[in-house]
């Protein structure tokens, strides 16, 4: 076995995926009989990481499936979306009306995926979703051409409430940026953690993506709750796990949160991290042998580690090819297409999953306790979680 701390350092060189450019459409036009593949995804800013991470993902598990999808070659082409969602539909359009692609990956951000959802619902493209987890569009905005390969943003807070409560944590706090994924990851908490007997004393605020908590941790001491629950995220995620412990409540009131709060930041936050519990579909150290297997032939490949990202878009790359090879790569058979994506088990580094009827993965949310910098899974906090799916017609 090798460890994942061993294989290479997450600061190796970006490599791999990263240097692919755009490809000419003329190009792909004389070449009828080639799946044309768009990914759109942040490059550079904030969130530049994290669509190299899904891309090499996509990249490597088509290339174990043989690197053609049902027996076709591939052309692939790119746009950076600068995770700049009033360029959602623009960008969107370069894929499907210039480039002409038959599948558009994207995206990480959830205002973006906006704008993709609404020109995959005028043109019919087929949009994989390899990160934005925003409710809509698995709900009221799903699509049959639309499936997603990682989440929505209540899924894992509905894993966190139980686990709260078998703790005998009855008084919880909920604290989150004021913004779309924080109203849903608190809609996973809520019910939740309210049907397992759990009573919420106070929901605290403030603006995404404002970064001072000192007056809303001042209040958190005085209400002395038994614990807190939150979302948060980012380098927003790591100020506000060292502010906490700074304020002396880490030692007096324990910090639970959806996984997103200490995913990837674990170096950032340092000390304050530690004993930290959060619910997740995945977790680096996972210690099966399927993810011991994806992180050492991903680190070999691309010389830096994978994350929840890449495990993300590496399911991306498994659908696809698996849901092209049922099919033959007849990707003029759209409704086969898609009855075959959405029967598909797909065999995850993070565990097999489902797809639901309403296109969001049915899967393990795990039980995690930061340990020397590490998420390491304790348990398994809910088996098979569905999101509801409300307002969904395609079920």
């Amino acid at each position: 076995m090798t460890s994942r701390r061993l294989v290479l350092s997450r600061g190796a060189a970006l490599v791999g995926a990263a240097s692919t450019g755009i490809l000419l459409p003329q190009i792909v036009r004389a070449q009828s009989n080639r799946i044309r593949v768009g990914f759109m995804l942040p490059y550079t800013g904030t969130f530049a990481q994290l669509g190299v991470a899904i891309e090499n993902g996509v990249r490597m598990a088509i290339a174990e499936k043989g690197g053609k999808l049902g027996g076709r070659d591939i052309e692939w082409f790119k746009v950076d979306d600068e995770s700049e969602p009033s360029k959602g539909v623009e960008n969107a359009n370069r894929l499907v009306q210039r480039d002409k692609v038959d599948v558009l990956i994207g995206t990480v951000h959830s205002g973006v995926q906006m704008g993709i959802q609404r020109v995959a619902r005028e043109s019919g493209v087929l949009n994989l979703i390899p990160n934005a987890g925003v409710h809509a569009a698995t709900r009221a905005l799903c699509a049959p051409n639309v499936f997603r390969t990682s989440f929505t943003n209540s899924q894992p807070t509905l894993a966190l409430g139980k686990p709260m409560m078998d703790k005998g944590l009855k008084r919880t706090v909920w604290i989150t940026w004021k913004y779309a994924a924080g109203d849903e990851a608190f809609e996973g908490f809520r019910d939740s953690y309210t049907k397992a007997g759990g009573t919420i004393i106070k929901e605290l605020g403030l603006p995404f993506p404002n970064v001072e908590f000192q007056a809303l941790l001042t209040e958190i001491a005085s209400l002395r709750p038994d614990a807190v629950a939150c979302f948060f995220a980012g380098g927003g995620a790591a100020k506000f796990i060292r502010d906490y412990a700074a304020a002396g409540l880490k030692d007096k009131i324990p910090l639970w949160g959806s996984g997103f709060l200490t995913e990837g930041v674990l170096d950032a936050a340092g000390p304050a991290a530690e004993g930290i519990m959060t619910t997740m579909h995945y977790a680096d150290s996972l210690d099966t042998a399927r993810n011991r297997q994806f992180r050492t032939a991903y680190a070999t490949n691309f010389k830096m580690q994978p994350d929840v990202y890449a495990v993300q878009g590496y399911d991306t790359g498994l659908l696809l090819a698996q849901g092209m090879a049922a099919v033959k790569g007849d990707f003029g058979n759209k409704q086969a297409l898609y009855q075959s994506l959405e029967t598909q088990t797909i065999d995850s580094p993070r565990g097999k999953w489902t797809m639901s009827k309403s296109h969001n993965p049915i899967q393990d949310m795990y039980l995690r306790r930061v340990e020397n910098k590490d998420n390491k899974v304790i348990g398994i906090a809910a088996k098979a979680l569905a999101d509801s799916g409300a307002g969904c017609k395609l079920a």
